[in-house]
């Protein structure tokens, strides 16, 4: 009998201490999931000046506040989500302030937004005007290539009827940006990614599903011939921080008639 009673006492103290561990690694999971968002290239970068906060419990993460972008709401959300130890994310940002959407207003943040996830152009030195759908770019670009393709960039944004770029090119290029070589965490390179294929119309319809370990991204999805998995494989290595591209988008047998 006293054998049953201390081997019943033994087994409800080690449940209670296994209880207390499993409750402070679900903290420290929670706190490392915040502190993650709060120190990413995405949060820094794109949302410094959004009010944005985050709580996480047992995993489950809940995004409040509010956004004057309309596309850094789910661009916070998918750098939420691919954070180790996130089981879902509830996000409940608002939109304030934003411009009317497909005003041109509206169309140059998105423009600015675009050119910004691009290591090869400068979005920084890019002056952007919208008029009826029509961009104009001014500012100066490195050389003759990165205005080319700063236009080809533009071009390809969804909303954009039109572009012309009066980009004048530096006689002196100045030496490359060093933060583009800096180390870009998995979480913001995926953000990036979704947000980019979205806003450019060569990409937004597809459906593609984007992971990141390392810097190197896995795509994978559909896509309805070679020539444009191609397009989206050229178009993701150029993202920031993206050190290699897996794409194992299938090709879409066309249907039968």
């Amino acid at each position: 009998m006293k054998g049953s009673i201390v081997s019943m006492a033994l087994l409800m103290a080690g449940s209670v201490l296994l209880g207390n561990f499993t409750a402070v690694c679900a903290s420290e999971t929670d706190d490392r999931i915040e502190a993650s968002f709060k120190n990413s290239f995405v949060y820094k970068t794109y949302l410094k000046d959004e009010h944005i906060s985050i709580s996480s419990k047992d995993g489950v993460v809940t995004l409040d506040g509010s956004v004057w972008n309309d596309s850094h709401k789910p661009m916070a959300q998918d750098v939420a989500e691919a954070l180790p130890g996130v089981k879902s994310v509830d996000n409940r940002i608002k939109v304030s302030g934003a411009p009317a959407e497909n005003s041109d207003k509206w169309l140059s943040m998105r423009v600015k937004t675009a050119l910004m996830y691009h290591r090869s152009v400068n979005g920084h030195k890019t002056e952007i005007y919208v008029k009826d759908g029509h961009v104009t770019l001014k500012g100066e670009a490195a050389n003759q290539a990165q205005k080319e393709l700063t236009t080809e960039t533009v071009k390809d944004v969804v909303g954009v009827k039109g572009v012309d770029n009066e980009m004048t090119v530096e006689k002196t290029p100045e030496k490359p940006d060093q933060t583009l070589g800096e180390s870009i965490d998995d979480s913001s390179i995926t953000a990036q990614v979704k947000s980019s294929l979205l806003l450019h119309r060569s990409t937004g319809v597809l459906r593609t599903k984007v992971e990141t370990m390392d810097g190197v991204v896995t795509l994978s999805g559909h896509a309805r011939n070679a020539a444009e998995r191609d397009l989206v494989t050229k178009l993701v290595m150029d993202i920031n921080g993206v050190k290699r591209v897996v794409n194992n988008m299938a090709i879409e047998e066309p249907a039968k008639k």
